[in-house]
């Protein structure tokens, strides 16, 4: 049990919406911020925003922020207490964890010890099952012996999941539905696997068919206490990565997420989890949940979280890492109303949504009571293609699910983007889809309902202001100006006239 220590001033090792997101919870808390970036980063938003800033490298993350000696280094020389890594780059390297313990310096996340257990698939697995958390039948350990291998997939019956045991993201995963392509597929997931990781470990279990994605928010302290924080649905995704997620699951009952959220306080008792955390499980059609795995930092999506319980979770890493106990109790956590979250990326769903970097020509924000934007731009900025396309996260709240997804399709129709391709249009899609509306998707929904096509009949921002500009140009000869700017916000619907 660590002793209590102040912070007073926190290094983000991190960029973009989420090193925002954590230096205005800090600076609500009355805590200095030093921003680290990476020369493509040096007109960011976070580095305006934070207190102090000092660039680390040049833009790949190899030099910059995956520095480990850079980043605790600026820390020493700036007097910062701790360290947040956000997510992504070095929040769930154990080494790194070690190593800012060892700098003297406060890790805002848990140990090493429990990054490393849950950063093996395997490790995670033979872990939990000693506190019986449900697991999808399969080999508990590395696949070594071909014919091994291929007897546990007979027994367990086809099709069957070849899986990495280190990292994630569908890297090193192949779905075998038959015994005469296994050793193919073997070979890829291994292959990939080593390229990806440099760990070629894979093991195999069941394929779960129409699988649903949910997740729990826990939360542990350094005194033993263990919440959380209910689930989120996280089953629209696009190559095995998230673009919609939402709290609560349209599906979950009473009883099975109580059983649910007991298996996923397990799992953090299973490695003495303390910090923020996220427990994922596979729901099958059956409605019965296997533990897929546990990532050991704050997501993506942790702000339709915040939404529904009103509890900042970013706050509550910086006071667990100082050593204070959980304010709560599990009976004290409640949920209020719906929260929907899309992730706007630069990317084109017409185009098997491959990243489409450019310039942010417009960009104006959705507003309107219930309606948050996590992002890390502004217009006229560019999307840096070293990092990850997302723009940004908005989220919407309301008292409904039926509420919360009207609001969504309306802030999307306000969001004004402009300069490249967005996910926005697909979002829009998904959210007006009886599927997605009904509550009876699954993992597979884009394979299932989505086509590029589909996406013409809902116009892109891009598409909404060309339209109007070529044909205000086409009456620019014209003696009255203002009569081409009326002909041409004809040519578009009334909301969308005004956006431009």
């Amino acid at each position: 049990m660590n002793k209590m220590t102040r912070i007073n001033k926190i290094l983000v090792a991190n960029r973009g919406e989420i090193a925002l997101r954590i230096m205005r919870s800090a600076r609500e808390l009355g805590i200095h911020t030093v921003a680290v970036y990476s020369e493509a980063d040096r007109n960011a938003l976070h580095v305006r925003y934070a207190d102090e800033a000092v660039c680390i490298g040049p833009p790949p993350s190899s030099e910059s922020y995956l520095r480990m000696d850079k980043i605790i280094q600026v820390a020493k020389d700036h007097d910062a207490d701790a360290i947040h890594p956000g997510y992504g780059f070095l929040s769930e390297n154990e080494d790194f964890a070690q190593a800012v313990e060892d700098a003297g310096l406060i890790f805002i996340g848990p140990s090493a010890k429990s990054i490393e257990v849950m950063g093996s698939k395997l490790a995670a697995k033979e872990a939990v099952a000693q506190f019986n958390v449900p697991l999808v039948p399969g080999a508990s350990k590395p696949i070594d012996d071909i014919s091994e291998a291929k007897r546990i997939a007979a027994e367990i019956g086809y099709p069957v999941l070849i899986k990495a045991s280190a990292g994630g993201g569908g890297k090193g995963m192949r779905i075998v539905d038959r015994e005469e392509i296994f050793d193919e597929q073997l070979e890829r997931a291994i292959s990939e696997a080593t390229s990806a990781f440099g760990d070629g470990s894979v093991f195999i279990e069941k394929f779960v068919t129409q699988p649903r994605h949910i997740e729990f928010q826990i939360f542990g302290d350094q005194h033993g206490n263990v919440v959380h924080f209910f689930e989120r649905e996280c089953s629209i995704q696009r190559r095995h990565q998230k673009v919609i997620e939402e709290a609560p699951s349209a599906v979950l009952t009473p009883d099975l997420r109580k059983a649910m959220g007991e298996a996923a306080i397990n799992v953090a008792r299973s490695c003495g989890y303390y910090g923020a955390g996220t427990v994922e499980f596979i729901l099958d059609e059956k409605l019965n949940f296997y533990f897929l795995e546990m990532n050991t930092r704050l997501q993506v999506e942790h702000p339709v979280t915040e939404m529904i319980t009103g509890v900042d979770l970013v706050k509550l890493q910086i006071r667990v890492a100082e050593g204070e106990p959980l304010p709560f109790r599990q009976e004290d956590i409640t949920m209020h109303g719906h929260a929907i979250e899309v992730r706007v990326y630069a990317e084109d769903p017409a185009n098997n949504f491959l990243p489409d970097i450019g310039t942010l020509q417009t960009y104006i924000r959705p507003q309107g009571n219930g309606i948050r934007l996590d992002d890390g731009f502004e217009q006229g900025m560019s999307i840096p293609f070293y990092y990850d396309p997302m723009i940004a996260k908005m989220i919407c709240h309301a008292e409904t699910r039926e509420l919360a997804i009207e609001k969504t399709i309306r802030a999307i129709d306000e969001y004004q983007i402009t300069g490249l391709e967005t996910t926005l249009g697909f979002c829009k899609f998904v959210m007006q889809h009886d599927a997605f509306r009904t509550g009876k998707f699954d993992t597979k929904f884009v394979e299932k309902f989505f086509k590029p096509e589909y996406l013409k009949g809902i116009n892109s921002n891009e598409e909404v202001s060309l339209a109007a500009a070529l044909t205000v140009h086409a009456f620019a000869n014209n003696k009255n100006q203002q009569q081409a700017e009326v002909v041409a916000s004809r040519s578009i619907s009334n909301w969308k006239r005004n956006r431009l």
